[in-house]
Protein backbone atom coordinates (compact mmCIF):
# COMPACT_ATOMS: atom_id res chain seq x y z
CA UNK A 1 0.00 0.00 0.00
CA UNK A 2 0.86 3.52 -0.69
CA UNK A 3 2.84 4.90 2.63
CA UNK A 4 0.91 7.85 1.64
CA UNK A 5 -2.59 6.42 1.82
CA UNK A 6 -1.62 4.62 4.38
CA UNK A 7 -1.00 7.60 6.76
CA UNK A 8 -4.23 9.37 5.70
CA UNK A 9 -6.25 6.10 6.71
CA UNK A 10 -4.53 6.34 10.15
CA UNK A 11 -4.92 10.05 10.57
CA UNK A 12 -8.60 9.78 9.78
CA UNK A 13 -9.32 6.72 12.72
CA UNK A 14 -7.47 8.80 15.04
CA UNK A 15 -9.87 11.66 14.16
CA UNK A 16 -13.25 9.68 14.52
CA UNK A 17 -11.98 7.76 17.82
CA UNK A 18 -11.25 11.45 19.15
CA UNK A 19 -14.54 12.24 17.83
CA UNK A 20 -16.62 9.67 19.86
CA UNK A 21 -14.60 10.57 23.44
CA UNK A 22 -15.88 13.72 23.30
CA UNK A 23 -18.44 13.94 26.00
CA UNK A 24 -21.99 15.38 24.97
CA UNK A 25 -22.75 18.28 26.03
CA UNK A 26 -24.85 18.19 29.25
CA UNK A 27 -28.67 18.97 29.52
CA UNK A 28 -29.78 21.38 31.63
CA UNK A 29 -32.82 20.53 33.94
CA UNK A 30 -34.21 24.12 33.94
CA UNK A 31 -32.79 27.21 32.77
CA UNK A 32 -31.97 29.84 34.97
CA UNK A 33 -34.63 32.31 35.64
CA UNK A 34 -37.14 28.42 36.24
CA UNK A 35 -34.38 27.79 38.85
CA UNK A 36 -35.09 30.81 41.17
CA UNK A 37 -38.52 30.27 41.46
CA UNK A 38 -38.84 29.70 45.44
CA UNK A 39 -36.91 33.60 45.23
CA UNK A 40 -38.89 35.56 43.24
CA UNK A 41 -41.79 33.65 41.44
CA UNK A 42 -45.37 34.64 41.90
CA UNK A 43 -45.49 32.53 45.17
CA UNK A 44 -44.00 34.82 46.70
CA UNK A 45 -45.96 37.76 45.42
CA UNK A 46 -48.78 35.76 47.03
CA UNK A 47 -47.50 35.07 50.51
CA UNK A 48 -46.81 38.62 50.59
CA UNK A 49 -50.54 39.35 49.89
CA UNK A 50 -51.87 37.14 52.31
CA UNK A 51 -49.62 38.88 55.22
CA UNK A 52 -50.33 42.51 54.23
CA UNK A 53 -53.00 42.85 51.93
CA UNK A 54 -55.39 40.59 51.77
CA UNK A 55 -58.23 42.89 49.91
CA UNK A 56 -54.97 42.36 46.75
CA UNK A 57 -55.14 38.69 47.90
CA UNK A 58 -58.73 38.68 46.87
CA UNK A 59 -58.35 40.77 43.45
CA UNK A 60 -55.13 38.67 42.82
CA UNK A 61 -57.06 35.28 42.69
CA UNK A 62 -60.84 36.31 43.40
CA UNK A 63 -61.63 34.57 46.57
CA UNK A 64 -60.46 35.37 49.93
CA UNK A 65 -57.45 33.69 52.21
CA UNK A 66 -59.52 31.81 54.28
CA UNK A 67 -61.32 30.14 51.19
CA UNK A 68 -58.23 29.94 49.16
CA UNK A 69 -57.11 28.21 52.33
CA UNK A 70 -59.94 25.41 52.35
CA UNK A 71 -60.05 25.02 48.60
CA UNK A 72 -56.38 24.04 49.27
CA UNK A 73 -57.28 21.82 52.05
CA UNK A 74 -59.69 19.68 49.96
CA UNK A 75 -57.72 19.95 47.01
CA UNK A 76 -53.80 19.18 48.10
CA UNK A 77 -54.21 15.47 48.45
CA UNK A 78 -55.35 15.28 44.65
CA UNK A 79 -52.51 17.49 42.97
CA UNK A 80 -49.61 17.23 45.52
CA UNK A 81 -46.35 16.09 43.96
CA UNK A 82 -43.30 14.22 45.57
CA UNK A 83 -40.17 15.33 45.71
CA UNK A 84 -37.23 13.75 43.88
CA UNK A 85 -32.99 13.62 44.07
CA UNK A 86 -33.02 16.11 41.12
CA UNK A 87 -35.47 18.40 42.42
CA UNK A 88 -38.39 19.71 44.18
CA UNK A 89 -41.42 19.44 43.05
CA UNK A 90 -43.64 22.25 42.52
CA UNK A 91 -46.05 22.40 45.75
CA UNK A 92 -49.69 21.92 45.57
CA UNK A 93 -50.31 25.61 46.67
CA UNK A 94 -48.31 26.91 43.68
CA UNK A 95 -50.37 24.75 41.98
CA UNK A 96 -53.72 25.81 42.63
CA UNK A 97 -53.04 29.51 42.83
CA UNK A 98 -51.58 29.20 39.36
CA UNK A 99 -54.76 27.78 38.37
CA UNK A 100 -57.21 30.01 39.79
CA UNK A 101 -55.29 32.59 38.47
CA UNK A 102 -55.16 31.32 34.59
CA UNK A 103 -58.95 30.89 35.29
CA UNK A 104 -59.40 34.44 37.02
CA UNK A 105 -58.05 36.53 34.00
CA UNK A 106 -57.18 34.14 30.84
CA UNK A 107 -53.68 34.83 30.25
CA UNK A 108 -52.12 32.54 28.33
CA UNK A 109 -49.62 29.42 29.54
CA UNK A 110 -47.00 31.21 28.13
CA UNK A 111 -47.96 34.67 29.83
CA UNK A 112 -48.56 32.34 33.38
CA UNK A 113 -44.62 30.71 32.78
CA UNK A 114 -42.67 33.61 32.93
CA UNK A 115 -44.67 34.97 35.95
CA UNK A 116 -44.65 31.35 38.03
CA UNK A 117 -41.17 30.74 36.32
CA UNK A 118 -42.62 27.49 35.95
CA UNK A 119 -41.96 26.11 32.10
CA UNK A 120 -45.33 26.44 29.22
CA UNK A 121 -45.73 22.42 28.99
CA UNK A 122 -45.76 22.44 32.85
CA UNK A 123 -47.97 24.96 33.49
CA UNK A 124 -50.50 23.55 30.59
CA UNK A 125 -50.42 20.62 32.90
CA UNK A 126 -50.73 22.05 35.67
CA UNK A 127 -53.90 23.82 34.82
CA UNK A 128 -55.46 20.74 33.39
CA UNK A 129 -54.44 18.42 36.30
CA UNK A 130 -55.92 20.81 38.90
CA UNK A 131 -59.32 21.70 37.24
CA UNK A 132 -59.90 18.12 37.21
CA UNK A 133 -59.05 17.88 40.52
CA UNK A 134 -61.11 20.87 41.68
CA UNK A 135 -64.34 19.36 39.80
CA UNK A 136 -63.88 16.03 41.55
CA UNK A 137 -63.43 17.27 45.14
CA UNK A 138 -66.35 20.03 44.57
CA UNK A 139 -68.64 18.74 42.45
CA UNK A 140 -70.66 15.99 44.96
CA UNK A 141 -70.99 19.14 47.91
CA UNK A 142 -71.43 22.21 45.45
CA UNK A 143 -72.62 20.78 41.66
CA UNK A 144 -75.35 17.99 42.31
CA UNK A 145 -78.08 17.92 40.16
CA UNK A 146 -80.97 16.92 42.47
CA UNK A 147 -82.26 13.36 42.76
CA UNK A 148 -85.10 13.60 45.26
CA UNK A 149 -88.63 15.47 45.52
CA UNK A 150 -87.35 17.08 48.87
CA UNK A 151 -84.43 18.71 47.02
CA UNK A 152 -86.45 19.76 44.09
CA UNK A 153 -88.77 21.23 46.39
CA UNK A 154 -85.93 23.32 48.36
CA UNK A 155 -85.02 25.05 45.05
CA UNK A 156 -89.15 25.60 43.97
CA UNK A 157 -89.28 27.33 47.00
CA UNK A 158 -86.45 29.49 46.30
CA UNK A 159 -88.15 30.79 43.16
CA UNK A 160 -91.28 31.56 44.65
CA UNK A 161 -89.86 33.25 47.56
CA UNK A 162 -87.77 35.43 45.63
CA UNK A 163 -88.83 35.84 42.11
CA UNK A 164 -92.80 35.33 42.78
CA UNK A 165 -92.92 31.96 40.47
CA UNK A 166 -94.34 28.81 41.89
CA UNK A 167 -93.54 25.25 40.78
CA UNK A 168 -89.97 26.55 39.30
CA UNK A 169 -88.00 23.80 39.34
CA UNK A 170 -84.33 25.93 37.73
CA UNK A 171 -83.84 28.71 34.78
CA UNK A 172 -81.91 27.42 31.68
CA UNK A 173 -80.38 28.67 28.91
CA UNK A 174 -77.38 28.04 26.49
CA UNK A 175 -73.98 30.05 25.96
CA UNK A 176 -71.00 29.97 24.25
CA UNK A 177 -67.32 29.06 25.10
CA UNK A 178 -65.29 30.87 22.70
CA UNK A 179 -61.90 28.68 21.58
CA UNK A 180 -59.23 28.73 19.00
CA UNK A 181 -60.39 26.38 16.16
CA UNK A 182 -59.53 22.69 16.38
CA UNK A 183 -57.27 21.26 13.36
CA UNK A 184 -59.14 19.45 10.72
CA UNK A 185 -62.40 20.61 12.15
CA UNK A 186 -63.94 22.10 9.22
CA UNK A 187 -67.18 24.34 10.87
CA UNK A 188 -68.04 21.97 13.40
CA UNK A 189 -67.33 24.97 16.26
CA UNK A 190 -68.43 27.49 13.45
CA UNK A 191 -70.91 29.64 15.19
CA UNK A 192 -73.92 31.81 13.75
CA UNK A 193 -71.36 35.06 15.22
CA UNK A 194 -68.94 33.91 12.91
CA UNK A 195 -66.29 32.45 15.78
CA UNK A 196 -65.40 29.18 17.34
CA UNK A 197 -67.09 28.07 19.86
CA UNK A 198 -68.58 24.96 22.42
CA UNK A 199 -71.40 25.28 23.89
CA UNK A 200 -72.27 25.37 27.43
CA UNK A 201 -75.86 24.69 28.40
CA UNK A 202 -77.26 25.13 32.65
CA UNK A 203 -79.78 25.03 34.94
CA UNK A 204 -79.93 27.75 37.31
CA UNK A 205 -81.42 27.91 40.91
CA UNK A 206 -82.80 31.07 42.61
CA UNK A 207 -79.25 32.11 43.84
CA UNK A 208 -77.36 31.99 40.52
CA UNK A 209 -75.62 28.31 41.53
CA UNK A 210 -75.69 26.02 38.57
CA UNK A 211 -77.61 22.59 39.33
CA UNK A 212 -76.82 20.90 36.07
CA UNK A 213 -74.64 21.82 32.91
CA UNK A 214 -73.16 20.16 30.18
CA UNK A 215 -70.44 21.23 28.08
CA UNK A 216 -68.68 20.93 24.75
CA UNK A 217 -71.36 20.62 22.39
CA UNK A 218 -70.01 21.89 18.73
CA UNK A 219 -70.95 25.69 18.64
CA UNK A 220 -73.12 25.43 15.58
CA UNK A 221 -75.94 23.67 17.67
CA UNK A 222 -78.84 26.02 18.83
CA UNK A 223 -80.54 25.57 21.98
CA UNK A 224 -83.12 23.86 20.99
CA UNK A 225 -81.30 21.12 19.18
CA UNK A 226 -78.69 21.42 22.03
CA UNK A 227 -81.64 20.57 24.91
CA UNK A 228 -83.06 18.13 22.14
CA UNK A 229 -80.13 16.24 22.08
CA UNK A 230 -79.11 16.31 26.17
CA UNK A 231 -79.02 13.93 29.01
CA UNK A 232 -80.91 16.31 30.67
CA UNK A 233 -83.91 16.14 28.34
CA UNK A 234 -83.82 12.20 28.37
CA UNK A 235 -83.71 12.21 32.12
CA UNK A 236 -86.86 14.39 32.06
CA UNK A 237 -88.52 11.90 29.17
CA UNK A 238 -87.83 9.06 31.45
CA UNK A 239 -88.84 10.88 34.63
CA UNK A 240 -85.49 9.89 36.46
CA UNK A 241 -85.17 13.37 37.80
CA UNK A 242 -87.75 12.57 40.49
CA UNK A 243 -89.55 15.77 39.97
CA UNK A 244 -92.65 16.15 42.48
CA UNK A 245 -95.81 15.15 41.47
CA UNK A 246 -98.42 18.19 40.06
CA UNK A 247 -100.14 20.65 43.14
CA UNK A 248 -101.88 23.21 43.33
CA UNK A 249 -100.90 26.53 43.01
CA UNK A 250 -100.50 28.60 46.04
CA UNK A 251 -103.79 29.34 47.57
CA UNK A 252 -105.91 27.50 44.64
CA UNK A 253 -107.49 24.29 43.66
CA UNK A 254 -105.32 24.72 39.75
CA UNK A 255 -103.12 21.40 39.85
CA UNK A 256 -99.78 22.04 38.16
CA UNK A 257 -96.98 20.20 37.24
CA UNK A 258 -93.20 21.44 38.42
CA UNK A 259 -90.85 23.08 35.95
CA UNK A 260 -88.00 24.71 34.23
CA UNK A 261 -87.85 28.27 32.91
CA UNK A 262 -86.29 28.84 29.35
CA UNK A 263 -86.17 31.65 26.74
CA UNK A 264 -88.17 31.27 23.25
CA UNK A 265 -85.79 29.02 21.66
CA UNK A 266 -86.58 26.21 24.15
CA UNK A 267 -89.16 23.96 23.36
CA UNK A 268 -92.48 24.39 24.95
CA UNK A 269 -93.37 21.09 27.27
CA UNK A 270 -95.33 20.51 30.49
CA UNK A 271 -91.64 20.21 32.50
CA UNK A 272 -90.24 23.32 30.54
CA UNK A 273 -92.49 26.68 30.49
CA UNK A 274 -91.14 29.33 27.59
CA UNK A 275 -92.45 33.05 27.44
CA UNK A 276 -95.69 33.59 25.01
CA UNK A 277 -94.26 34.62 21.08
CA UNK A 278 -93.49 38.48 21.44
CA UNK A 279 -95.91 39.62 18.64
CA UNK A 280 -99.46 40.53 19.25
CA UNK A 281 -99.19 39.80 23.28
CA UNK A 282 -102.87 40.84 25.00
CA UNK A 283 -102.67 42.04 28.58
CA UNK A 284 -102.92 39.01 30.31
CA UNK A 285 -99.62 37.14 27.91
CA UNK A 286 -97.53 40.19 28.85
CA UNK A 287 -97.94 40.29 32.32
CA UNK A 288 -96.92 35.99 32.13
CA UNK A 289 -93.84 37.03 30.34
CA UNK A 290 -92.73 39.83 32.70
CA UNK A 291 -93.66 36.84 35.74
CA UNK A 292 -91.19 34.53 33.82
CA UNK A 293 -88.25 36.77 32.92
CA UNK A 294 -88.18 38.04 36.47
CA UNK A 295 -87.40 33.93 37.30
CA UNK A 296 -85.36 33.29 34.29
CA UNK A 297 -83.13 36.58 34.58
CA UNK A 298 -81.22 34.28 37.21
CA UNK A 299 -79.76 31.81 34.68
CA UNK A 300 -78.62 35.37 32.89
CA UNK A 301 -77.09 36.63 35.98
CA UNK A 302 -75.20 32.93 36.89
CA UNK A 303 -73.68 33.70 33.68
CA UNK A 304 -72.61 37.25 33.90
CA UNK A 305 -71.39 36.71 36.77
CA UNK A 306 -69.19 33.36 35.91
CA UNK A 307 -67.46 35.02 33.02
CA UNK A 308 -66.74 38.37 35.10
CA UNK A 309 -65.18 36.75 37.83
CA UNK A 310 -63.20 34.07 35.88
CA UNK A 311 -62.14 36.07 32.98
CA UNK A 312 -61.00 33.15 31.18
CA UNK A 313 -64.62 32.71 29.48
CA UNK A 314 -63.90 35.95 28.02
CA UNK A 315 -61.09 34.71 26.13
CA UNK A 316 -60.30 32.82 23.29
CA UNK A 317 -59.30 29.66 25.07
CA UNK A 318 -56.57 28.46 22.82
CA UNK A 319 -56.49 24.43 23.88
CA UNK A 320 -58.58 21.38 22.82
CA UNK A 321 -62.62 21.85 22.76
CA UNK A 322 -62.26 18.54 25.57
CA UNK A 323 -59.91 20.49 27.76
CA UNK A 324 -62.01 23.45 27.73
CA UNK A 325 -64.39 21.54 28.51
CA UNK A 326 -62.74 20.17 31.91
CA UNK A 327 -61.98 23.49 32.88
CA UNK A 328 -65.68 24.86 32.37
CA UNK A 329 -66.55 22.14 34.60
CA UNK A 330 -64.06 23.27 37.32
CA UNK A 331 -65.04 26.66 36.96
CA UNK A 332 -68.89 25.79 37.60
CA UNK A 333 -67.99 24.02 40.41
CA UNK A 334 -66.00 26.64 41.68
CA UNK A 335 -68.37 29.45 41.17
CA UNK A 336 -70.63 27.15 43.33
CA UNK A 337 -68.32 27.14 46.00
CA UNK A 338 -67.83 30.95 46.51
CA UNK A 339 -71.10 31.72 45.97
CA UNK A 340 -72.00 29.45 49.18
CA UNK A 341 -69.07 30.53 50.85
CA UNK A 342 -68.50 33.89 50.22
CA UNK A 343 -70.33 37.17 50.06
CA UNK A 344 -67.78 39.21 48.77
CA UNK A 345 -67.93 37.06 45.57
CA UNK A 346 -70.97 38.33 44.26
CA UNK A 347 -71.92 41.74 46.18
CA UNK A 348 -75.63 43.16 46.09
CA UNK A 349 -74.33 45.81 43.61
CA UNK A 350 -72.71 43.26 40.97
CA UNK A 351 -75.95 41.36 40.15
CA UNK A 352 -79.28 42.59 38.59
CA UNK A 353 -81.75 43.46 41.11
CA UNK A 354 -85.10 45.62 41.68
CA UNK A 355 -85.40 49.13 43.14
CA UNK A 356 -88.50 49.69 46.11
CA UNK A 357 -90.38 50.32 42.64
CA UNK A 358 -89.40 46.51 41.53
CA UNK A 359 -87.72 48.22 38.76
CA UNK A 360 -84.78 46.49 37.55
CA UNK A 361 -81.39 47.73 38.16
CA UNK A 362 -78.23 46.08 35.47
CA UNK A 363 -76.06 44.59 38.07
CA UNK A 364 -72.74 45.74 37.63
CA UNK A 365 -71.24 42.64 35.69
CA UNK A 366 -72.83 43.92 32.54
CA UNK A 367 -70.32 46.62 31.74
CA UNK A 368 -67.64 43.69 31.90
CA UNK A 369 -69.00 41.66 29.38
CA UNK A 370 -71.39 38.68 28.87
CA UNK A 371 -70.68 34.90 27.49
CA UNK A 372 -73.06 35.55 24.45
CA UNK A 373 -75.81 33.17 23.89
CA UNK A 374 -76.46 30.54 21.48
CA UNK A 375 -78.67 31.18 18.69
CA UNK A 376 -82.20 31.20 18.22
CA UNK A 377 -83.96 28.43 16.53
CA UNK A 378 -87.63 28.35 17.66
CA UNK A 379 -88.86 25.33 18.68
CA UNK A 380 -92.32 24.01 17.51
CA UNK A 381 -94.94 21.59 18.24
CA UNK A 382 -95.86 22.30 21.78
CA UNK A 383 -98.56 20.21 23.20
CA UNK A 384 -101.98 21.15 23.76
CA UNK A 385 -100.78 19.85 27.47
CA UNK A 386 -98.19 22.72 27.44
CA UNK A 387 -100.26 25.30 25.84
CA UNK A 388 -103.14 24.43 28.06
CA UNK A 389 -100.86 24.74 31.47
CA UNK A 390 -99.28 28.17 30.44
CA UNK A 391 -102.93 29.46 29.94
CA UNK A 392 -103.76 28.53 33.61
CA UNK A 393 -100.19 30.29 34.45
CA UNK A 394 -101.30 33.37 32.66
CA UNK A 395 -104.67 33.63 34.51
CA UNK A 396 -103.07 32.28 38.08
CA UNK A 397 -100.40 35.40 38.00
CA UNK A 398 -103.67 37.55 37.18
CA UNK A 399 -105.95 36.50 39.96
CA UNK A 400 -105.81 37.71 43.18
CA UNK A 401 -104.50 34.31 44.84
CA UNK A 402 -101.12 34.81 42.32
CA UNK A 403 -100.55 38.49 41.45
CA UNK A 404 -98.16 40.70 42.91
CA UNK A 405 -99.03 44.19 43.24
CA UNK A 406 -96.18 46.04 41.06
CA UNK A 407 -96.75 43.70 37.89
CA UNK A 408 -99.45 46.26 35.88
CA UNK A 409 -96.47 48.53 36.18
CA UNK A 410 -94.37 46.90 34.54
CA UNK A 411 -95.63 46.09 31.43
Amino acid sequence: MDPEYLALGIMLAVLLTETKKKKKKKRLWTRSWVARRGELGMSVLLTELEETDRKGFREFLRMSVEDFQLLLGKVEPLIKKTDTKMRRAISARQRLSLTLRFLATGESFRSLSFQYRIGRSTVGLIVMETCQALYNVLKEDHMKTPTTESEWREIASGFEDKWQFPHCLGAIDGKHIYIQPPANSGSSFYNYKGRFSIVLMAVVDANYKFIYASVGTQGRMSDASLFGHSDLRSAMDRDLLHFPRPEPLPNTDLIMPYMFVGDEAFPLRSDLIKPYPHRNLDHGQRIFNYRLCRARRTVENAFGILANRLRVFLTNISIEPDKVTCITLAALALHNFLREKSEAYVPPVFVDREDENHRVIAGTWRRGGDLDSVALSRARNATTTAKDQRDLLKAYFQSSEGSVDWQEDMI
